[in-house]
């Protein structure tokens, strides 16, 4: 199946039952802050708290009953994971999610309170360890971001984004592996290709800066971010096409100014959100993305699965 503006609609039709049409906020108090007309993309306000859901969703409803009787394996930081969980969920299929052993509690918790099995890995090993798990058990693999179905189901947000403010002039994506970004890049470029979409993502693991220089994927070393939903090494090989087509340039953001952003978010845009979410705003903190007072500017919140002792972190955190 081909990414494209024709399946991402579909998926949109296919996910609806499902999901929710998350708001798309302007933040005024960010402003002075971020030195551009600040909107915020509030996927931390999806059923499972991440804009997951759609992807995995849109996954899910193509398996076959067969497939689904055999079960679902996922590797997961978590936010997949516990998408993956409540469709299996849905649909009543086993869910089986292999997770770091690094992934915040919250997110364990919260994928084992929807029934799934967790199995916790070193985080390289995780990929690994899910074919194992599906080649043992003849169950189907639903990958976090390198397929076309996950990448339409995200891409979906970029056609919300659209309808709510057609007149925006840039969007900031948190990037991993690009299922994310891809989708939504794709969907904007088709409707909207005037605007501009970034990608920012940790600084400890800048596999997209490498890969575009590049022009090919390229691993980078896995190295430890507070990012714990961006830890992909290497760019999906079918992601990377779509978002070297579809996107105006990266930013590789350092963990201080991802926690900046992170407690700017709540205490002045009063939006609670994960660290990994937050990257956009510490790109544009860090003036790695220029952008003027007039620009409207949508920053893609990803995800709100955030745990009281990453909270904890923004204590001694200054702006």
């Amino acid at each position: 199946m081909a990414l494209n503006i024709e399946t991402i609609h579909a998926a949109r039709e296919r996910i609806a039952p499902y999901i929710v049409t998350t708001p798309l906020l302007r933040l005024h108090n960010l402003d002075s802050y971020l030195g551009c007309q600040v909107y915020a993309k509030a996927e931390c306000m999806q059923i499972t708290g991440a804009f997951k859901l759609r992807g995995a969703m849109n996954k899910a409803l193509s398996l076959t009953p067969a497939q689904l009787a055999r079960g679902i394996v996922a590797a997961s930081s978590g936010n997949h994971g516990r998408g993956i969980a409540y469709a299996a969920k849905l649909l009543e299929a086993k869910a089986t999610i292999v997770m770091p052993r690094t992934s915040p509690h919250v997110k364990v918790d919260a994928i084992r309170a929807l029934g799934a099995e967790v199995l916790q890995c070193e985080t390289s090993e995780r990929f690994r360890i899910a074919d194992q798990v599906c080649a043992e058990r003849g169950a189907t693999m639903v990958p976090p971001f390198n397929d076309e179905d996950i990448m339409a189901g995200q891409g979906t947000i970029g056609l919300e984004v659209i309808e709510q403010c057609a007149d925006l002039d840039a969007i900031v994506v948190p990037v991993s592996g690009g299922g994310l970004l891809g989708g939504v890049a794709t969907a904007i470029k088709a409707v909207s290709p005037r605007m501009r979409v970034y990608g920012a993502e940790p600084a400890a693991l800048p596999r997209y800066h490498a890969s575009l220089a590049a022009g090919l994927p390229v691993t980078v070393e896995q190295k430890k971010s507070i990012a714990d939903a961006l830890v992909a090494q290497t760019p999906g090989e079918i992601c990377f096409p779509y978002v070297a087509a579809n996107t105006d340039g990266f930013a590789a953001v350092e963990d201080e100014f991802l926690l900046k952003g992170m407690r700017l978010l709540l205490t002045e845009g009063k939006l609670l959100a994960e660290p990994s979410a937050c990257i956009g705003i510490g790109a544009v903190l860090q003036r790695l993305i220029s952008v003027q007072p007039k620009d409207k500017v949508c920053f893609l919140i990803s995800g709100g699965n955030v745990g009281l002792e990453q909270l904890r972190m923004l204590e001694d955190v200054r702006l």
